[in-house]
């Protein structure tokens, strides 16, 4: 179908890379954590249409140009760094006061919130260049040479990819969710669960900022 090869390898591949614990994973786990269920699902979401990006650039050609260009890959990479950091560091020092806020927006639904958080998710995705690369990488492995219809081979298994790791970011969430949901009432735990996630944010901006291409 549309030049698709080995469609079951990479499904299983797919499910395997997904649940290998990575940068979305930890964001996901991170937002659960601070903010409970909602604001887990509305990350991972975010996280889904970045992939929805991803998919689309590798589809036309963009993701192969920005892999093949090394001022673009460092810019990127850069962006993508600094963001995680600013992330992890606002955890770290957020004030209870602050917490309790942001919780109470989000009890009441408030759009604005919602909004920040996909956003932080899909900005979380798109700047991270590994993420590039894995597509570019990747997917062709799963297109044969011949096919006269690349673009919808591409845009399939970019679905098929989204849709999976919708499924696992969800659970994911959903279980960090549950977790945090225990130590609601304990908001010195919470606070130290927030300075971890938070740490982990700073130290994974700064192992995207020292990789290589």
């Amino acid at each position: 179908m549309f030049g698709i090869t080995h469609f079951e390898f990479f499904v299983v591949a797919v499910f395997l890379l997904n649940v290998t614990p990575g940068p979305d994973t930890a964001y996901i786990v991170g937002r659960s954590v601070a903010q409970g269920r909602g604001a887990g699902l509305m990350s991972a979401l975010g996280i889904s249409a970045g992939c929805c990006v991803h998919s689309l650039a590798c589809a036309f050609g963009l993701t192969a140009l920005l892999a093949a260009s090394a001022t673009a890959f460092t810019v990127i990479k850069f962006v993508g760094a600094i963001y995680l950091m600013y992330l992890g560091v606002r955890l770290i020092f957020a004030k209870p006061a602050a917490d309790q806020a942001v919780g109470e927006a989000r009890a009441a639904g408030a759009p604005k919130s919602l909004r920040q958080l996909f956003l932080q998710g899909f900005w979380t995705n798109v700047l991270n260049p590994k993420v590039v690369l894995f597509f570019v990488s990747f997917f062709p492995q799963f297109v044969t040479t011949g096919s006269d219809h690349k673009a919808l081979a591409f845009l399939t298994l970019g679905g098929v990819f989204v849709v999976m790791s919708m499924i696992w970011n969800s659970f994911v969430a959903w279980v960090a969710g549950s977790v945090t949901q225990r130590f609601s009432g304990q908001p010195l735990v919470k606070r130290w669960l927030d300075r971890g996630v938070g740490s982990a944010f700073v130290g994974l901006g700064i192992k995207l900022a020292t990789a290589s291409r």
